[in-house]
């Protein structure tokens, strides 16, 4: 179960550095999760300022 990026992603990048896994990239507008790689550890989320992720 991967986590997601939602619309309320302002693009600031907080959440790409603490992935362990690197995850997370740059994508249209807003990050995005790479779901075959995220190990669901909830790094993310927990330093997202906007509380733009969440697990799916």
């Amino acid at each position: 179960m991967a986590h997601v990026i939602s619309d309320e992603c302002v693009s600031c990048g907080a959440c790409e550095s603490t992935c362990p896994v690197g995850a997370i990239s740059a994508g249209d507008g807003k990050y995005v999760v790479d779901a075959g790689t995220c190990i669901d550890c909830g790094a993310c989320e927990a330093g997202c300022p906007t509380g733009a992720i969440k697990a799916e």
